[in-house]
């Protein structure tokens, strides 16, 4: 009975299979095999290549959650540091305010990047705020310059702006960082670059999902002087009374610098957790990206598996029926 119901299945699916000549032995080593062939006319994929892209998936998928693992780990060292931080600029905010419509003649943007990538589009929004500063602040008597911290604005920056580029940085965060090395920073910037206002562009940390783009601005000493005796914002200046032998511009001149470091401090640290929230983010979504992908590719391979042995199956029920005649 089992026989009978073959051969009438066979006699069914015999017109849709084309002739194929039997061959007892494969003379080339390459030859194709029941699984690298399929009907005429009919799409088919190798069962070894969905195999390997699979096995290519599955490693993507490891890397990218082992990636999401460290990301988090330095978040939760570098988060605790940029909290801390905050403490140390603010003082100079309340003291002599952000100002970051000031009219000045010299200015200076410094873009703080990562110098890795796959960290979504943090480093992008720092280059193009920059460029919109310089944009803003340029004209026939104006002067701005870069200044670039971090691999990834160098290499969008250096495209198009490479003559107004005044100093670059890189690997800051090789080491863990620390007030005094970004202390050191901050002073090798004062001694190479002049300015009337620096432009601090970074990214501040909200959230491991939510980063604000930010711009500090930090004024010279002439500057302040010059905005406290016009009677703006910082004339409150004058109600201090300034003890010991120093003058009132080299007390701004000292604030400036302290209060540069700080702001520095703070916006490392704070693009340094914002980098890294990023990467998080990133990272799970390619994860997740990767476990849809194997999900579909998965599917194809049984799918595949199923229809060549159907394949298989027919082939020897059709020469089954045809011996018998």
């Amino acid at each position: 009975m089992a026989m009978a119901a073959l051969r009438r299945e066979g006699r069914r699916f015999a017109p849709l299979i084309s002739p194929r000549p039997i061959t007892a032995v494969r003379s080339s080593p390459i030859a194709p095999t029941h699984e690298d062939e399929g009907p005429i006319g009919v799409r088919y994929i190798s069962t070894q290549v969905v195999r390997n892209r699979m096995k290519s998936v599955k490693n993507i998928q490891k890397i990218t959650k082992a990636m999401k693992m460290v990301a988090a780990s330095k978040l939760r060292a570098v988060q605790t540091k940029a909290e801390n931080s905050r403490g140390l600029w603010q003082p100079f905010t309340a003291l002599l305010g952000d100002l970051p419509s000031v009219d000045v003649k010299k200015s200076v943007v410094v873009t703080i990047s990562s110098d890795k990538g796959l960290c979504g589009g943090i480093n992008s929004t720092s280059v193009k705020i920059s460029k919109g500063i310089h944009k803003l602040n340029s004209g026939p008597e104006k002067e701005t310059k870069y200044v670039i911290l971090g691999e990834k604005a160098k290499a969008q920056l250096i495209r198009d702006s490479k003559k107004d580029i005044e100093l670059i940085i890189t690997e800051l965060q090789k080491n863990p960082l620390n007030y005094t090395q970004v202390s050191v920073l901050a002073d090798e910037i004062l001694k190479n670059v002049e300015f009337d206002a620096l432009r601090i562009v970074f990214n501040k940390f909200h959230s491991v999902v939510s980063f604000v783009p930010t711009v500090s601005t930090v004024l010279s000493p002439e500057i302040v002087e010059r905005e406290a005796e016009s009677g703006g914002k910082l004339g409150d200046l004058d109600n201090y009374e300034v003890e010991g032998g120093e003058t009132k511009g080299e007390i701004l001149q000292n604030l400036a610098e302290f209060q540069f470091s700080c702001v520095m401090f703070n916006a490392v640290l704070e693009n340094a957790c914002s980098e890294q929230g990023a990467r998080m983010s990133a990272m799970d979504s390619s994860s997740r990206n990767a476990g849809d992908m194997l999900d579909r590719l998965t599917l194809t391979y049984n799918r595949t598996r199923q229809a060549s042995i159907t394949t298989e199956l027919i082939e020897i029920i059709s020469g089954a029926s045809a011996l018998e005649g």
